[in-house]
This record gives C-alpha cells, structure tokens and sequence, in this order.
C-alpha cells in the first residue's frame, strides 16, 4: 500500500484535482482543560519549543477524509487556538484554483501520437481496462492519460468510492477556518512544484507508480481504516511501519516525495521558531516517521518536541 499512502497522507495537490475538491475561552484563550481527550482519540499533534517563545504544532493531516472520521481530537482545536498563523503544504486557495486543473492536463495527458496503452505492459493495460470497467468508465477516454496521472485517477477513485473527500481533509477544514476568521496562512510549496513531483518522473518510474497502484486496489478499505486508527492516535510506530513497509523497493519515490521535501522544509519552520512565532503546520503525518521525518530533525537540531497530551505549559 506503499503508492496509496504516499498520495492520501502526502500529496494533497492530486487528491484536490483528481477528486474535484463555540470555543470555551479563558481571558480571549482557550482553557487548555477544555482540550483533554475524548473519543477522538490524542491525536497527530506534537509541540516544538525554540528560543524567543516560539513554538511550532506539529499537525499531522491526512487530505482526504470522511464525514465520519470528525470530529477531530482536541489537539488540533488547541494548536488552531494557540497559534498566530497556519503554514500549510500548499499556499489558501492554490489547490482549487482553475490554473491548476489546466496545468495538470497538459502535463499528465500524452499528445495525440501515443498513448498509455502503447507506453505499459500488457498486463498493465489490461489491468487498467479491468478497473476502468469496474468504475463504468470509458477505456478510450483514459488511454491519453500518462501512467503517473492514471494512478492519480486510480487513487481518488477508490478513496472516494469510501467516501473520502479532500473538501473533508484536516487541511481543508482548518484553512476554511482560517480565511473565515481573518488568520494568516502560507504555504511550504508551490503547485508547479507539487505538480512536478510526478511529472519529472521517469518513464520507468511512472510505470512502477501505476502498476503499484493496481496491485493495492483489493486492500485499500482495509488499509485506509489502519491508516486512520494511527493517525487518530498519534501512532507513529505503526504510520511508520505502514510507510517504510515497501520503501525499500522503491527508494527514490520514498526521498522523491518524502525526506527531500522533509529537509527542505526546516529552514522555513525553524526560521520561524528563531522569529518567536506561533505557527500551527498542517502537513501529511507521514512526513513525521522515521529518521528523517520532521520530528526527528527537529530533535537532531537541538529542539525540543513533546506529543501534545504530554505538553502541560500552553
């Protein structure tokens, strides 16, 4: 299930294309017993302290949910109340806008001289006709499709088949919320780079995409449930075990999509924490685990980082 959590847990530009897309308050904030644990479980929230009182959430997201995986634990709803701004993978607005459905096309469709048929095995294709009969969907309006966007296409059918919508993600919730109540939000990334993650791909590298994809077709309700279970509980270990499963087949879509963008994040959010700010950072929690995840390199640099249900001095 390597290629569906990679783009359900990180890649929140293909799901927002592919799919189409009273606070109790103590002097003006919110009373941080209010927020002890519920049903919702602890939550994917971990704390970064750093010098001039900065201090960074750490909210791990998942960019497509379902209406009954809310509500959300209540460490999300403190991070939102004790911060000054969001940072998000993808600046307001940059996954709705028509620019990017337009460049996705241009990018992810073969001109009119090939096509994905003649570009895949055999067994692939067939195995493309058989999901796309499967879907009722017409095999001829697929075929212009490069294998990189046809797993894309794969992917946010079949979470939306569970009911999975990136309208319903932690992201989207939070950044609607932001632009209701006036609080500044930016973004790590451009869509030009998110786009190109799969767009670079090599010819061999998409191939690989796809047919990874149509081999975790069969499993991926099953996968989708663990993957929320951990999320909701803030359990890296297993997030971990079930993102570094196959990573060893697969190691530069693992740094492609995962640890490059992981380093290339830190100056950004420890700049921040330098300025003293208090930024609540909406990412996918799979950039979280292991090593190389952004808790880890936050330690590595000096700073401490806590789980939120162990941070007593909000």
């Amino acid at each position: 299930m390597l290629v569906f959590r990679l783009i359900s847990a990180l890649a929140l530009i293909v799901c927002a294309v592919a799919c189409g897309r009273e606070e109790e308050k103590t002097n003006g904030k919110p009373d941080a017993a209010a927020f002890v644990s519920d049903g919702a479980g602890d939550g994917s929230v971990w704390v970064v302290d750093g010098p001039n009182g900065g201090r960074l959430f750490l909210c791990g997201t998942i960019h497509i949910l379902r209406e009954k995986d809310y509500p959300l634990a209540p460490a999300y709803e403190a991070a939102y109340m004790y911060s000054n701004k969001l940072v998000l993978e993808l600046p307001p607005g940059a996954a709705s806008g028509p620019e990017l459905t337009s460049r996705m096309s241009q990018l992810g469709m073969y001109s009119a001289d090939t096509s994905l048929e003649a570009n895949v095995s055999k067994e692939t294709w067939e195995a493309v006709k058989k999901w796309t009969e499967k879907r009722g969907l017409e095999i001829s309006s697929m075929n212009r499709f490069r294998p990189w966007f046809m797993a894309l296409m794969i992917t946010s059918m079949e979470y939306a088949a569970l009911g999975a919508r990136p309208d319903q993600g932690v992201d989207a919730h939070f950044e609607a919320r932001a632009k209701k109540d006036g609080k500044p939000a930016e973004g790590l990334e451009t869509v030009e780079f998110q786009i190109q993650l799969f767009a670079a791909l090599s010819d061999k590298q998409q191939r690989e995409l796809l047919e990874q994809t149509l081999g975790e077709i069969s499993s991926v309700a099953e996968e989708f449930e663990k993957m929320i279970r951990a999320w909701r509980h803030g359990d890296l270990p297993a997030l971990q075990e079930m993102l570094f499963r196959e990573a060893e087949k697969y190691p530069d879509l693992m740094n492609l999509f995962l640890i490059a963008r992981n380093l290339s994040w830190m100056d950004k959010l420890e700049a921040m924490l330098k300025r003293g700010e208090k930024v609540m950072v909406l990412v996918g929690t799979g950039h979280f685990t292991g090593d190389s995840g952004l808790i880890e390199l936050m330690r590595k640099r000096g700073y401490r980082v806590r789980h939120y249900r162990e941070v007593t001095d909000l």
